[in-house]
């Protein structure tokens, strides 16, 4: 066996992050530069996705570049694609990472426009980013998508009926992705969070004070994770570490229990 080391190099890859700019997309951003990626830094906001890529150019010596795409425009998605393989060639990893949950949801009171609005980020634009990169990396000889999914897949809170329900069938829609497209050794793995200190669940707590307490003592370790704890599950899953992998739910929630 070589330097298992080298199983989680990712130097010569090609790696877009969607939602990257800020939270987790972004921290898995700057571990995938530290790694030896190339990484396409995108968000709807083609200044943030500037900016954020010069800093992380500069914090990790590596290569990002910044590239806007609104993922739940259909339409969009396909020449973001082609302008990515214009720029480098090729694409190794993807991260779905872009989703939104932008307020409360309850099963009985959720307006339909809402509900639309984030399935069309969370499900729809995952599915259309899948559809033109897979190709692309069949094309490649293969390469790692990974779907970033949530504990609230697998029992959504009264408060977010629609963001649990999106992620469910994202993990659902994984699997299938994950089967149609192993003959391509493209490998479709979800991540499933558990609380982590992102802007989103700042929100909450803003929103509902309490909310942080309440989801640490959900895990049996009593505490909500900082960002930077995403990385190594993520390398994990888009690296060769994990060659053996795919079409599964890789749960990172501090012990939170299915």
């Amino acid at each position: 066996m070589d330097d298992p080391r080298k199983l989680f190099d990712l130097t010569g890859r090609v790696a877009i992050v969607t939602g990257s700019t800020r939270g987790l997309g972004r921290a898995i951003a700057e571990g995938f530069a530290r790694a030896g990626a190339t990484v396409v830094i995108s968000s709807r906001d083609q200044d943030a996705c500037d900016a954020v890529a010069r800093e992380i150019s500069e914090t990790t010596g590596g290569v990002a570049t910044g590239l806007a795409c609104h993922v739940g425009d259909w339409d969009a998605v396909p020449s973001f694609v082609d302008d990515v393989v214009s720029a480098h060639d090729r694409i190794d990893i993807l991260v779905n990472n872009a989703g939104i949950n932008p307020e409360p949801q309850s099963v009985g009171t959720v307006p339909l426009d809402l509900w639309r609005k984030i399935f069309n980020v969370n499900l729809e634009g995952a599915l259309r980013m899948c559809q033109c990169v897979a190709p692309v990396m069949r094309d490649n000889g293969g390469g790692s998508i990974v779907n970033i999914g949530t504990m609230e897949s697998y029992a959504s809170t009264p408060i977010s009926v629609a963001y649990g329900a999106s992620k469910a069938a994202l993990r659902h829609l994984t699997v299938s992705m994950a089967n149609e497209w192993a003959p391509w050794k493209v490998r479709v793995n979800v991540l499933s969070p558990g609380p982590f200190a992102t802007e989103m669940i700042t929100g909450f707590e803003k929103t509902y004070p309490g909310t942080l307490k309440i989801l640490a003592d959900m895990t049996p370790q009593k505490r909500v994770a900082d960002v930077d704890e995403i990385v190594g599950p993520v390398l994990y899953l888009a690296s060769a570490a994990s060659s053996f992998v795919t079409g599964d739910d890789l749960t990172v929630s501090g012990g939170m229990r299915k």
